[in-house]
């Protein structure tokens, strides 16, 4: 869609200048085919709970800058796109899993705090190539995420449905009430986590990394010898973002907080502008450069410094440290020939975002079967390209973006479970992009951590 009159609908209470995204140009946005229905809808969501709070968000800003000053690391991962049905206890419990088992190893590695963040309650809605699709001849409106319309082929299913944001919230709600009950109630404690990753560590296609693990083991008897609190090891903060795509699900849930009078969007607590709505002068960067949630912006290969410039004077003109998470998507084949020179542009802006590699989004390839797929060996290339980009430049490293599933699926390529293209067909879930699982995101976080202790 290319004006926001066609693509949007209307709101009562709008904000003078929080909304002046309104009168600008928007992508990746759904037609609704009932405008009425989307107000209502409209005006049910800007009356529900935040889902998350202004003191929360602000906190995670604290954390964020403390990663961009190079004295703590970001985790980040989950799904591509969450579906309802997905959203169950077991498979939310498997992810907060994966992320606090990956984060013990990247802390020892890293020796910093490591900020956890889950694509979770909210990452429901995709941004597509093509507004339609067509299939033996038949075409329908794009599958653009459960938040908006159904995967399933059919016109009753991939008709835009208003209906599905109040669906979307109420899962947020009960994935964000299992997330703090996980994290805060005991399942995060630091042995069991370790205990997890011991096991991970002795299978023998694993053997590569018992020796880190058996070095993690031991600190955290020392720390038992020594009097270490573990009762204050149960709990850990863990944070919610997702892409800030839908804009009719985004501004109905944004709040003016009382003590300051300034803008959140409480839909979660980080947002992120993709590659394709990332336009300086559209509408996703105008409405995020005015909220006070930190905001992350994907950067391709196809980014140049100025571009980058003007991006940073919109998002963050202040320069305050943990509001802007730059998130490099270049490719295995690109990364060290297109980081380096946006690295070296930001140190003379006086910025010092959090610069995070997503390895997963400039690697996909299609297989002869028709599979969409990455290989793992790409994935840590780029990871590896990432940690090398920032040596040389004398910048810091921030963090990683991965799209990654607690369950065994086979999505991608290869790993110590060697996965091959018939493989695939196993067990292949993703209704959208192929993310790593469960043993693959184990993996590698030990090659993270690798790449953490290099000088």
């Amino acid at each position: 869609m290319d004006t926001s009159e066609s693509a949007v609908i209307p709101a009562p209470g709008v904000v003078e200048g929080l909304d002046h995204w309104r009168s600008l140009a928007i992508k990746q946005q759904p037609q609704w085919p009932d405008t009425a229905a989307a107000a209502a809808v409209s005006r049910e969501l800007q009356s529900v709970p935040p889902l998350v709070f202004a003191g929360e968000v602000d906190l995670l800003r604290e954390r964020l800058a403390r990663v961009a000053s190079g004295k703590a690391f970001l985790l980040q991962g989950g799904d591509c796109a969450e579906t309802f049905q997905g959203a169950t206890a077991d498979n939310i419990r498997n992810r907060v899993k994966t992320i606090l088992q990956m984060a013990v190893v990247l802390t020892y590695g890293a020796s910093m705090p490591i900020v956890k963040m889950g694509r979770m309650a909210g990452q429901f809605a995709k941004p597509r190539s093509s507004d339609d699709e067509t299939r033996d001849g038949v075409t329908l409106p794009a599958y653009r995420g459960d938040i908006v319309n159904g995967y399933d082929f059919t016109e009753e299913s991939r008709t835009p449905n208003p209906a599905r944001m109040l669906q979307g919230y109420h899962t947020a709600a009960s994935t964000l009430n299992l997330i703090r009950a996980f994290t805060q109630g005991g399942f995060a404690d630091l042995r069991m986590v370790h205990s997890w990753n011991r096991g991970f560590a002795e299978n023998p296609a694993n053997a590569r990394y018992e020796g880190l693990a058996k070095e993690i083991d031991r600190a955290i008897r020392f720390m038992e010898a020594a009097g270490a609190d573990f009762d204050e090891l149960k709990r850990v903060e863990f944070y919610a973002s997702h892409e800030g795509l839908l804009m009719d699900y985004e501004r109905p849930l944004t709040r003016i907080d009382s003590r300051t009078g300034t803008p959140y969007v409480t839909s979660g607590h980080f947002l992120w502008i993709g590659e394709r709505t990332r336009e300086i002068d559209g509408a996703h960067v105008d409405f995020f450069s005015r909220v006070r949630n930190p905001i992350g912006v994907k950067v391709g290969p196809s980014m140049t410094p100025d571009a980058l410039e003007a991006l940073i004077d919109k998002l963050d003109p202040a320069r305050e440290p943990g509001r802007l998470t730059l998130i490099t998507r270049m490719g295995a084949t690109a990364i060290r020939d297109a980081l380096p020179p946006l690295l070296d542009a930001t140190k003379s802006l006086e910025v010092q975002p959090v610069w995070v590699t997503d390895p997963m989004h400039g690697n996909g390839i299609t297989t002869s079967t028709g599979y969409k797929t990455r290989r793992f060996d790409d994935v840590v290339d780029e990871v590896q390209g990432f940690f090398e980009a920032h040596r040389l430049i004398g910048t810091h490293p921030g963090g990683v973006h991965v799209e990654l599933t607690g369950d065994d699926v086979t999505e991608c390529l290869g790993g110590s479970q060697q996965i091959d293209e018939l493989g695939l067909e196993n067990k292949y879930e993703s209704l959208c992009d192929p993310r790593l699982n469960h043993q693959q995101s184990l993996e590698l976080a030990f090659l993270v951590a690798e790449e953490l202790t290099k000088p």
